[in-house]
Formats: C-alpha cells, structure tokens, sequence
C-alpha cells in the first residue's frame, strides 16, 4: 500500500473495512449498512462520511484513531446517542452533521458530547424531532458556531434563552418546524446573515429590528402582516422572501436597507388607496395593535404614504405574482430606478401605464400576463420606455391592440408572449383593409425580436408580411384554426431563420405548407391537427424535434429513415393517430435508428381492435401477411395447380383415346396411314 499511496489511493482502499471507499483525505462509508463506526481506516482522515446506515450509538472510543478528522456526516442513520467523550480526540472537529436520526432520546447526553468540540463552525440536527428545550440544551456551549440547521424539528415557540450562547452564528436554518412565536429570540445574535424561517406557522413580522441580517425568508407562513422597526438606520437587508403567505397589505419595509430581491409571490396583497367603485382613502388611517406581556402598544400609521418611506433605489427583482393587485399607486415604480425585474403576473390589473416618469430604464423581463388588462398605456411622444426591455409577457389577457410604436423604444426586446389575447398583426389581410381597419399589433422592424407566442389570439389568414424585418427564431401560431387560411407567403418570410415552429392545432392539412425551405428549422409540433398524409416536404427538412400527436395518419412513409429528416431527427412524438397494424414497417425502420428516441406509447388498429406493435398477436400477424401479399403473385400461385390439373387430365384423356382419335381424324381427312 505505501508503495501505490501517490496513485492509487481511491483503488486500494476500495477493501477497507465495511466496504469503505478512500478519496486522498475522504473515506466514504455511506450506504454500507454499517452498525457501528468502523475503527481501523486510515488515522489520518480527515473527512468521515457515515450517511445512509444503521448507526444507533457513536461511543467514546468510536472516534479514537482519527485525531485529524475535521468533517464528520452520520446523516439518516438510527442514532439515538453521542457519549461524552466521543469527541475528546476529535477535537478540530469543523462540520458535524447529524439529520435525519432520533437524537431526541438521549439529547443531554449527545449535548455533553457536542460541548467538547470547541472549534466546530457547522452543526446540523435536521430532523431529529428536537422540541425548542432539546435545542437550547444540545447548542448552550456551542459558541463557536458559524452554521446551524434545526428544520424539520417540532419547535413551536422561540424566545430570548435558546440561542444566547450562539454570538459568532451567521447562518441560521428553521425551516419545516411548528413554530407560531418569535420573542426576542435573535436579538443576541449580533452577526447573523441569513435566516430562514420558511414552512412555519408564523402569523406576523411585527418590529422587524435585525439589521444585521442579509437574507431573511419567511415564505411558507401565514403571515398577514410585516412591519419594520421605525428607524433610520440602515439595514443590511439584501433578500426578502415573504411569498406564500397572506399578506393583506404591502410590506412596511426599513427606510434605509440594500434590498435587492423582494418576494411576494402568492398572497392576498392589493392597494386600498383607491376603491374599485372611486371611492378614495388617501387619508384612512390603520391602527396596530401591539400586546407584548401586559404592555399594549398602539401604533397609528397610514400605509399608502408609508410605502414611499422606503427607500427602495437597489431593488432589481419584485415579485408580486399570485395576489390581488387591480392597481398600482401613482409613483410606485417610480422609488425603484434599479429594477431589472418585474412579476405581476395572476394579478386583477385592468390597466397598466407606462409613463415617462416611471424611471425603468434597467428593466429587462416584465410579466403581466393571466390579468385582465384591456388596455396598454403609453404616454404619446414618450422618450426611451423600457429601453433594456427583454423579455415581455402579456400572455392570458383581454388586450386587442398595442399603443403604437411600442416596440421602437424597446431596443433589446428579444421575448415577447400575447398569447390568449384577441390580438391581430399588421398589415391586415386586403379585404379588411378596404373596410374599417381593426387594430392591430405591429411588429415589423423589430430586429431584436427572435421569440413570439401567438397561441389562442383567433388569428385568420394573415396578409402583408407581418413578420417583414423580424429575425424569428420561435413562432408559437398553435390554437389559431384559420390562420393557416389564405396565401401562406407571410410564413416563407421566416424560412431562413424560423427554427423552432408550432402549428399545433390549425386545422392544417397535408399539402398547406410546403417545408422544404425551412433549412434551419429543428423543432416543429404539428399536433392537433386533421393530416391524413404525411407531408412529403418534410422528408428534406433536418428536424431534430417532430410531433405528430393527435392526427389522422394510418401510416408514415416506408422510406422516412432514409430521408434526411430520417437521419437528423432525434425526438418524436406519434401517439394517438389510426396506424394500420398491417403496414408497420416503417415503424421497424425507426426502431432501427439507434440515437432516435420515441417519446411516448404507439398504438395500432386491426378491424375495431387498439393493439401494440410490439405485441400483434399471431393470428393478426397472419391475416396481416395474407393482406399485405403480392396479389400477381398469389393470382398466379392459386392458379397454377388449377392449370397443371387441366394438362395432366387433358394427356391422360389423350393417351386413353390415342387410337380411337386417330382413327376417326383418318376416317374423316380421308387420309391412309400405314399399320
């Protein structure tokens, strides 16, 4: 062995004891079914890992051949016990892991363990079923801890005493617990960073004083409310995660902070600075009220004026998707000039205004989509709206129009998604254009512009060139039964660059669109639709991509692998459409291209019967081959026996009446023969 340590480390302590596998300083026993810790690997280990076994107990001299161990994992074992001096020859001990096991039986003990572990910096007790007293006995002298993860624990309430000891920690897990009360109990932790709170029960954030903390997520709770300590001072608050709650009101954030990313997702927020009806409450007041002990605080604030109390000049990320936004106040967007991106999709907005004021400038992914906008403002003669736009979501609306020349002033839109809307492009097909022009969305000359979702809009035939001046990459035209109607000149446009298209149900048919020409083209989706052919132009097109779900083919072409489609294409989708089972053969071609992947089932007819291909039954097979033979062939087998019966009979009946035949043909020519 110490002829091949340099090389061959990993290999030859592949045979350690309990099957252990060695990396240089690693010795990995996970998995093992281990009982016990093993006592003879190598004494100069420094990481240990023990997960996945049946570990019960880590006796004092379970550890004493590794004086060098620094990392030590016993993660989803059976330990209900750490003796105490399990670790006195451990002592730089750095990270100790210990989820997942029943330390809950023996927890005064295991704490005396711990205690002696004065450099340890990560302590995990993941799901131990620790009660909050478990806890504060497990980590009263652990106060070189930087790291400590209590999720997945049954704690419930939380005060000043169970973390005291804990004044270097600056990462804190609780997520996944019971807990419905904080009191006081982080005030003593003076360098904590991050905080996760997440999966509680927590009901509000009331005088929100950490300012040391960078990220704090309260997600998963019901809280109602989130209140920040009236101050000027400045918070180091960088994230604040507050979604999937039931906040009724916009949270009431620090004055000064670093935030950068705030999450509101899925509540039950709005403004009431103005009523649906026009009713206005600009000067309502709300009172809160406090009751700490016998102490009863009342706190009178208005909210609509306290939310441009906060500085909010870093914030690049608000989500605020999944509430019951109708409107946003006069000026909201206008205190966030960093902001890069914005969610208020699943939202009640009717109307959404983009003013000059509004400072977007760095704006790249807006989402408004599935609200219940009819209108799209924008200020006329607006300078540079939304120049770094990128990505825009209108999706799921009741929008028919965009204000005109929307798309001049976004320099970088790449993404744009009007799906569901009742939307138009321009130019208008001729025989409308003669009449009163409807409005329309125009997107010509937008050369940034590479992907587009026109999916459900009620598109018919398209005139002009609408996509004149675009370089399309991604055309989503799927649920528009008419817009394949008419001259499809409009869609060759995109021919050069088009390469992923979706044309799912259109009512397409074999021969409307000839693809030959779509060279770039990788991915196409035709399902949906009425084919009762395969298209014959697509045999020339290198999809990588096809799916044909859902329409009326009985049969591919036998020679599909051959084509150049046969050798590009890697993923498709057949399901769902009426295959003769008795023409299969350009199935067994396609299970013969190793790299092509079928990415759901394939089903074939036989008379009223749905059978596998794979598994045709013998006597389909049978009929199969009686209806798919050569019928020249069988012509002339059945009647080949039929006209050797005729010649044998007919030289049998020959030879029988020889004599007689000849005489007669001599009595009757009148010619002699001799004898």
């Amino acid at each position: 062995l110490a002829v091949r340590w340099g090389s061959g480390a990993a290999k030859a302590w592949a045979t350690s004891p309990g099957g252990c596998e060695a990396v240089q300083s690693t010795m990995d026993c996970t998995g093992r079914w281990l009982s016990s810790i093993p006592g003879d690997l190598r004494g100069d280990t420094e990481e240990l890992l023990l997960d996945d076994n049946t570990i019960q107990v880590v006796g004092n001299a379970s550890l004493l051949s590794y004086h060098q161990l620094r990392c030590l994992s016993v993660t989803k074992n059976r330990l209900k016990l750490i003796e105490p001096g399990a670790f006195l020859n451990s002592q730089g001990l750095h990270v100790l892991s210990l989820a997942e096991n029943l330390l809950f039986t023996n927890y005064s003990l295991t704490a005396a363990a711990l205690s002696a572990l004065p450099a340890l910096r990560t302590l995990d007790l993941a799901g131990n079923r620790l009660t909050e007293d478990m806890v504060s006995v497990l980590v009263w002298n652990l106060s070189s801890l930087k790291s400590l993860s209590v999720a997945r624990n049954i704690i419930m309430r939380l005060d000043s005493s169970i973390f005291v000891n804990l004044t270097q920690l600056l990462e804190l897990n609780l997520e996944k617990n019971y807990i419905f009360e904080i009191d006081q109990a982080f005030e003593g932790l003076q360098r904590l960073q991050k905080l996760n709170i997440a999966y509680n029960y927590l009901p509000c954030v009331v005088e929100f004083g950490l300012t040391q903390l960078r990220v704090l997520n309260v997600s998963h709770n019901v809280i109602e409310w989130f209140l920040a300590l009236e101050s000027d001072d400045l918070f180091e608050l960088e994230v604040l995660d507050l979604s999937h709650n039931r906040l009724l009101f916009f949270p009431l954030l620090p004055r000064q902070s670093k935030l950068h990313s705030l999450l509101l997702k899925d509540n039950e927020m709005s403004f009431y600075q103005r009523l649906p009806n026009g009713t206005s409450l600009a000067n309502v007041t709300v009172q809160f009220l406090l009751i700490d002990g016998n102490s009863t605080t009342i706190t009178t604030v208005s909210l609509w004026d306290e939310i441009c109390h906060s500085n909010l000049s870093s914030l690049r990320l608000l989500d605020m998707s999944q509430n019951q936004v109708w409107y946003l106040p006069e000026g909201f967007l206008a205190q966030m000039p960093s902001l890069t991106h914005l969610k208020l999709n699943q939202n009640c907005l009717e109307t959404f205004h983009l003013l000059e004021g509004d400072p977007l400038d760095m704006l790249m992914e807006l989402d408004l989509s599935q609200n219940r906008l009819a209108e799209l403002g924008l200020e006329v003669d607006a300078g540079d709206i939304l120049p770094n736009l990128q990505l825009f979501n209108l999706s799921y609306n009741q929008l028919q129009t965009l204000p005109h020349g929307v798309f001049t002033h976004t320099r970088r839109i790449t993404t744009v998604d009007l799906s569901r809307n009742r939307v138009d492009l321009c130019p208008q097909p001729v025989e409308a254009a003669e009449a009163e022009s409807p409005p329309c969305v125009d997107i010509r000359g937008v050369e940034t512009l590479t992907h587009l979702s026109l999916a459900g809009c009620g598109l018919r035939g398209l005139g002009g060139h609408p996509f004149q001046g675009t370089s399309l990459i991604h055309l989503d035209l799927s649920d528009n039964h008419q817009v394949l109607s008419g001259d499809l000149e409009w869609l060759q446009d995109l021919a050069l660059t088009l390469q992923v298209l979706s044309l799912r149900n259109t009512s397409l048919s074999s021969t409307a669109v000839d693809f030959s020409a779509f060279h770039s083209l990788v991915h196409l989706d035709l399902s949906g639709n009425s084919l009762t052919l395969f298209p014959t132009s697509l045999g020339a097109v290198n999809l990588r991509s096809l799916d044909l779900r859902d329409n009326c083919l009985p049969a591919l072409p036998s020679d599909v692998t051959r084509t150049p489609l046969g050798k590009s294409l890697r993923e498709v989708y057949l399901s769902r459409n009426p295959y003769n089972c008795c023409t299969l053969g350009w199935w067994d071609a396609l299970q013969r291209v190793e790299e092509l992947r079928v990415l759901d089932g394939l089903t074939c007819n036989y008379t009223s019967r749905t059978l596998r291909p794979w598994a045709l039954p013998e006597p389909v097979l049978r009929s199969c081959r009686w209806q798919t033979a050569d019928l020249a062939l069988l012509y002339l087998v059945l009647a080949l026996p039929t006209c050797l019966t005729l010649l044998v009979a007919f030289t049998v009946v020959f030879l029988t009446f020889k004599e007689k035949l000849l005489k007669m043909v001599k009595s009757r020519c009148g010619v002699s023969s001799p004898y």
